[in-house]
């Protein structure tokens, strides 16, 4: 059961970002208190776990978070915890990750989140790949640089032009502005004190999002990955800092403690596919996902696709074919107006997908799902608890 997720605000990285001066273990802590002052029927001592993900874990994102952020947080000290590492889908991992220990029985109540801190720490920093991966022609060099990886989707399916990728985009700006305007983003933000020269501050917005975003402005940007490309940064999420947080738990032990579930997990699938066009990978892990649980795509009612890039989401919204601005997926925006600091971002799509499930006990079923580094895809199918026949065999 998802019980409860929460995020920090998601910051532009660098020198002129928000978090510049905050540490990466530090927007790990404050999530995690956030997330256990508004849920304070959990006894602490009932936490069985804390499993937290990173994709580049060394500095102030090493030292096995899990551990070292529940300790800081005030977890008891016999409250154990790990680190996760699958680049994208770290947090989703380590939802899945603690979701089974639970089923096995291994644990009651678990703490599953993710932090990235791009701008101290970027993907691949001191990273040494061993060189067969490119001598044995495992991977080629393009599948270190997820620009290009992009750029390689165009090209696989020339039907996913620049414009439609433009297009999603603004969509992706617009309905952001719109969630927020309607204040559906706000409540699962926990505010963050920042530092920097100029004194202190307080985080309590993405700091991402271009509501002024227009098609004429889009199609003006650089093509950074290709000459003549179409992959830009308005087309793709840019490099952010963030953490999220989640509590999942048993059916029995949510009700023991009073908890109120906001999810049932129902199935997931992880995928790989070639590396040089690693934004396919959800296709082939949500076909995996709906065959474990029993279902179709047309059982799916809500989507919530990390936006990687744009031409990603729509080379699965073909697939499936699920309409360019089909109302069920990403109705809040997604990564591109968002932000997506890497290994967090898997529990910001359930945190979304569960608030969306409140506003619409109609739908039975969501999806999260997103493509991963080295050519990877993950999803996650969840039952909502408000539908009318939530529990029951389909």
């Amino acid at each position: 059961m998802f019980v409860d997720g929460v995020r920090t605000p998601f910051g532009r990285a660098g020198e002129k970002g928000m978090y510049w001066g905050t540490r990466a273990d530090d927007l790990a802590v404050k999530a995690l208190t956030g997330l256990l002052e508004r849920n304070p029927s959990l006894p602490l001592d009932r936490i069985d776990e804390v499993a937290i993900a990173a994709t580049t874990q060394t500095g102030d994102q090493g030292l096995t978070l899990g551990r070292t952020v529940g300790m800081l947080a005030g977890l008891p000290v016999q409250v154990p915890g790990y680190a996760i590492d699958r680049m994208c889908a770290g947090a989703m991992t380590a939802v899945t990750a603690v979701a089974g220990g639970i089923a096995l029985g291994g644990y009651d109540v678990a703490i599953a989140g993710g932090v990235e801190h791009m701008g101290r720490h970027p993907m691949g920093l001191d990273a040494d790949p061993n060189p067969r991966f490119v001598a044995e022609k495992l991977v080629s060099m393009d599948a270190l640089n997820m620009g290009k990886t992009a750029e390689r989707i165009h090209d696989r399916f020339p039907e996913l032009t620049k414009e439609r990728a433009d297009r999603f985009a603004m969509r992706s700006q617009e309905k952001y502005a719109a969630a927020l305007a309607a204040g559906h983003i706000q409540p699962d933000l926990v505010p963050v004190a920042t530092q920097s020269t100029s004194g202190w501050g307080l985080a309590t917005a993405d700091e991402a999002p271009r509501p002024e975003t227009t098609m004429e402005g889009l199609a003006t940007l650089k093509t950074p990955f290709r000459e003549h490309g179409r992959v830009t940064a308005g087309n793709a999420s840019g490099l952010n800092d963030g953490a999220t947080m989640s509590i999942m738990a048993s059916g029995r032990a949510a009700k023991e403690l009073g908890l109120a579930p906001k999810m049932r997990l129902v199935s997931f699938g992880f995928a790989g596919v070639e590396p040089d066009i690693m934004g396919i990978g959800p296709v082939p892990s949500t076909e995996k996902a709906l065959a474990k649980a029993g279902l179709s795509i047309d059982d799916i009612g809500l989507f919530e696709l990390n936006e990687a890039f744009a031409v990603q989401v729509l080379s699965f919204t073909d697939h499936f074919g699920i309409a360019d601005d089909d109302a069920r997926v990403n109705p809040w925006g997604g990564a591109i107006a968002i932000g997506h600091p890497l290994a967090s971002s898997g529990v910001r799509l359930m945190l979304q997908l569960a608030r969306q499930f409140e506003q619409h006990p109609e739908v039975r079923y969501g999806l999260t799902a997103m493509c991963v580094g080295l050519g990877q895809g993950g999803s996650v199918i969840w039952e909502n608890p408000h539908h009318k026949h939530y529990g029951k065999r389909k």
